[in-house]
């Protein structure tokens, strides 16, 4: 019973079934993906990183995640497609004082976060 996504940033409602694209080789609820994403709006001051570091936590997510000098937050999230998906959703709303104008989503080839922990990057 895994949750569907809208079609919003370029996610596809079905985004949980196989990619007939790819043939044998189609996305499954187990595969491991890594995303990059840029956070827009009233997310600084606002508690947001903290916020992202304890939903990534309760998703059993690992990266990190950091202020940008523009003024935007920047995290790389790692784990299984689906739990992306959840994460990707909660980004678009943030935390209880932020509000987000706008989420950009890069997918990342290799892992480039720092093994089975989330944290928060200075």
């Amino acid at each position: 019973a895994g949750h569907r996504l809208p079609g919003a940033l370029g996610l596809a409602a079905g985004s949980a079934e196989k990619d007939t694209t790819r043939g044998n080789r189609g996305m499954s609820e187990t595969d491991i993906k890594n995303v990059r994403v840029l956070i827009s709006g009233r997310v600084q001051g606002v508690c947001f990183r903290a916020c992202t570091r304890d939903q990534a936590q309760i998703l059993n997510l690992s990266g990190w995640v950091r202020n940008l000098s523009d003024g935007r937050v920047e995290a790389l999230f790692e784990g299984p497609s689906e739990v992306i998906d959840q994460m990707l959703e909660w980004c678009k709303e943030g935390a209880p004082s932020s509000s987000v104008s706008d989420l950009e989503v890069f997918k990342e080839d290799a892992s480039t976060s720092n093994g089975d922990t989330f944290e928060i990057r200075y």
